[in-house]
């Protein structure tokens, strides 16, 4: 495609219902020139049709935070009250973006919707996240910071305080979705964090619903369970962890039993598929055919923690969404997540696009 051909595809991939006479006036050229490159764009397959549909539906979308990662690195004992040797490393993260990573290494087609500041932090993440995922959807928002995460990291690799700057979050509404529905409508999938705000939550949600997309539901943390819906209706794959099951089924989780009950609550509820990660535990999954516990395979390497939940949902959906078995995709995901376990980056660096299928043959 040539300049003027890129420029009027980016256009209407930001707002596919403006009329002809609008998107001339937007790029400053004449309605008949835009017909002209309209119809090139159309003979391409570029786009399709008088409507301007684009052919998404291979992508999958991730929708929620895109930070950058500070972790302190202390040498020695964690003492609290004073100044604490540490190293420190810098890196790009946030939920969304790091599952979009994990599932773009892996070969996906995957686009990101997230809010940046116009500063060093939003360019940093844009340098390091396009070769694996599609930011053409990506929002400025220029008086706002980027999205930050700082992190406490104990010489056992534990994580042991950390600190969250995501007001940038409170930003990303229905109204930045809606832009892009026609294309959000045709996605493989749609994955949420909970850094998106209830209203937006909802509204994907029932998007999703409507049209028949598969949707992951992410919580972040246990603070974000205020970003949740009332109900899990319309969501396929509901992925948390303890704390965040507590916080919004309002309960204590203690024994097996609660466990289980747990997921049971959480399928009750209305959603269809339901993973409560339990660390080096395992998990306990539940669906139509049941609950279930899967163990993990024990490690004593750990280098880092940080990334390890994103890297198991990472795996999880690129299982389930290249056909494998539920059960299986989420061994796929666990696997996943130990490797990262042992990996000092969030979103480790040896991924391949033959991931799965070796791991299968194993």
């Amino acid at each position: 495609m040539n300049e003027k051909e890129q420029l009027v595809l980016q256009t209407i991939k930001k707002n596919p219902f403006l009329s002809q006479q609008e998107m001339a006036e937007t790029l400053n050229i004449s309605r008949p020139t835009l017909a002209n490159i309209i119809s090139g764009l159309i003979k391409k397959g570029e786009i399709i049709g008088r409507a301007y549909v684009l052919p998404e539906k291979n992508s999958i979308f991730a929708i929620g935070g895109a930070n950058v990662d500070r972790k302190f690195h202390i040498n020695g004992h964690v003492q609290y009250g004073t100044s604490n040797p540490s190293t420190v490393t810098e890196s790009v993260g946030g939920v969304a973006r790091n599952i979009a990573e994990n599932l773009g290494r892996f070969g996906n087609e995957v686009k990101l919707i997230t809010l940046l500041g116009q500063d060093q932090g939003a360019k940093f993440i844009e340098k390091e996240s396009n070769a694996f995922m599609n930011l053409d959807y990506v929002e400025v928002l220029p008086d706002l910071k980027t999205g930050s995460y700082s992190a406490v990291i104990d010489s056992n690799g534990e994580l042991t305080l950390a600190m969250a700057d995501m007001s940038i979050y409170d930003y990303l509404m229905p109204t930045i979705l809606k832009k892009h529905e026609a294309i959000l409508s045709n996605a493989k999938c749609i994955i949420i964090d909970l850094n998106c705000p209830k209203e937006t939550v909802m509204y994907l949600k029932d998007l999703a619903s409507l049209r028949g997309i598969p949707i992951a539901l992410i919580p972040v943390s246990a603070p974000k369970i205020k970003n949740m819906p009332d109900d899990l209706i319309g969501v396929t794959y509901f992925i948390c962890n303890r704390d965040e099951a507590e916080a919004y089924l309002n309960i204590r989780i203690l024994t097996d039993y609660d466990y289980s009950n747990a997921v049971k609550m959480l399928l009750e509820k209305g959603a269809r598929n339901v993973i409560l990660t339990l660390g080096e535990q395992g998990a306990m999954v539940g669906n139509v055919d049941g609950v279930f516990y899967l163990e993990v395979q024990k490690i004593n390497d750990v280098v880092d923690v940080t990334g390890a939940g994103d890297a198991f949902v990472g795996g999880f959906l690129h299982g389930v969404l290249n056909e494998e078995p539920f059960m299986s995709a989420v061994k796929f995901g666990q696997y996943n997540a130990t490797k990262t376990l042992q990996s000092d980056r969030t979103v480790r660096q040896t991924i391949t696009g033959e991931e799965l299928n070796n791991w299968r043959n194993n």
